[in-house]
């Protein structure tokens, strides 16, 4: 028979597969709405919000209680501590996407300028790496962690290419400022987004190595 601290340690782990992936399906929608596609209406992705932060306190709960009562030690401890530093980025990447739902809106010339600078590009980057990171957490593959790491660079390098050229557009025409001012704010929250998945990429690491590693040094390492 599992003993308690199994079965929160078990509990806690759904849970933070549960918001990785009401996550990753927050992504896909702010996708869809910036490449001008049908996606799920605003209450159900409201509703997904809510279920995000209402999961992302009852992992601050059951960390707590089992800090409290169980006394963790080893690895038990550092799933621990990584879950609740994982909630608090999967949140993050919840809100980062509900952001860009809402600036969507505010960009009129949005097919003409996601065509022109190739933004679907990013956002196919944005989505495979929330994909591969929940991935990595539910399977624990410490494999997937670079591929991450590498994801997140190609998105920074595509976001700042795509941010300059949107900047040059606005300059020769004063009908995008408004709408490239937008998309600019959207490709920030984006990267952001693979910010996040990093910093979950990091916390996996951790917990399964017992070591604190920025991707810059696990590259070099590897």
């Amino acid at each position: 028979m599992a003993s308690h601290l199994e079965t929160e340690l078990g509990k806690l782990k759904s849970i933070i597969i549960k918001i990785g992936n009401l996550a990753e399906s927050q992504v896909s929608e702010a996708v869809k709405s910036l490449l001008s596609e049908p996606g799920s209406e605003s209450k159900e992705v409201k509703k997904t919000e809510s279920k995000i932060d209402k999961l992302d306190v009852k992992i601050d709960d059951i960390c707590q209680s089992v800090f409290a009562l169980q006394q963790p030690v080893a690895s038990d401890l550092r799933f621990i501590m990584s879950a609740m530093q994982m909630s608090n980025q999967i949140e993050r990447i919840g809100d980062l996407s509900m952001s860009i739902i809402k600036l969507t809106k505010s960009i009129k010339e949005k097919h003409e300028l996601i065509t022109k600078f190739n933004i679907s590009d990013i956002t196919g980057e944005v989505e495979s790496i929330t994909l591969k990171t929940n991935e990595c957490f539910q399977d624990l593959d410490e494999s997937k962690i670079n591929d991450i790491f590498f994801l997140n660079n190609s998105i920074k390098e595509k976001t700042e290419v795509a941010i300059e050229n949107i900047i040059g557009e606005m300059k020769n025409n004063s009908k995008t400022v408004v709408s490239g001012t937008n998309l600019i704010m959207a490709l920030k929250h984006i990267e952001r987004i693979a910010d996040h998945c990093t910093n979950i990429a990091e916390s996996i690491y951790f917990m399964i190595n017992a070591k604190t590693i920025k991707h810059e040094k696990l590259n070099e390492k590897k």
